[in-house]
């Protein structure tokens, strides 16, 4: 893990949050401020003020005296998540994609490039910050953000274990090329396959992604 040196509270929290969703911070373990925080190079207030935010969330749980530990998921939690992402992320994107503009399809394009090429390399971190950014940049043209910032929870709750395996695999581009055939749907203004799509993208977040 590495942290750019911006608004430092911003950046561990998303550093931290990449580590959990990639299982390189796992539940059970117990992680003090000031130790991530040594382990960074920032610190320890940044550190303590991110691992607030996602207590906050629902994601991590703080142990008295020594820490935080991340908020271990069931398979019923991750089969609510999964049918509440369905719930939301699907008409939300709906909504999103009849709103996208060209200038709109053109910058998540790059995003999608950026995808398939962290797939390419089997950069698992690189690969999960560009979909997650792909996923809610498209959100944010419904113009909702609490719904956005509901599913951006909701995403970070999953567990994806399985992209690892996937990685080695060399089936990463697979799940990569999902984005750019999605914006090809978004532009062709196909509701019906942009649906399909979406709910074929939960599925495999549910199943291959969060095989842990």
């Amino acid at each position: 893990m590495e942290v750019r040196v911006t608004n430092l509270r911003d950046q561990v929290l998303e550093v931290v949050r990449q580590a959990m969703v990639s299982g390189e911070i796992r539940p059970g373990d117990i992680y003090s401020a000031a130790a991530l925080a040594a382990r960074l190079g920032v610190s320890t207030s940044p550190v303590r003020e991110a691992m607030l935010t996602l207590v906050n969330q629902g994601l991590m749980e703080p142990v008295r005296n020594r820490g935080f530990r991340v908020v271990a998921m069931s398979e019923q939690d991750l089969d609510e998540i999964y049918e509440l992402r369905q719930l939301l992320e699907v008409p939300a994107t709906l909504s999103a994609a009849a709103k996208a503009s060209p200038a709109d399809l053109e910058r998540l394009s790059g995003l999608a490039r950026e995808i398939e090429a962290a797939a390419a390399a089997g950069d698992v971190p690189r690969f999960l910050d560009a979909d997650r950014r792909f996923h809610l940049d498209l959100l944010s043209l419904g113009g909702n953000r609490r719904l956005v910032a509901n599913i951006a929870t909701l995403r970070d709750q999953t567990r994806l274990y399985g992209l690892e395996k996937l990685a080695e695999a060399g089936r990463l581009t697979g799940a990569a090329d999902e984005h750019r055939v999605l914006l090809e749907a978004i532009a062709a203004r196909d509701p019906s396959r942009v649906e399909d799509l979406m709910r074929a993208h939960l599925e495999h977040t549910r199943a291959d992604w969060a095989a842990g």
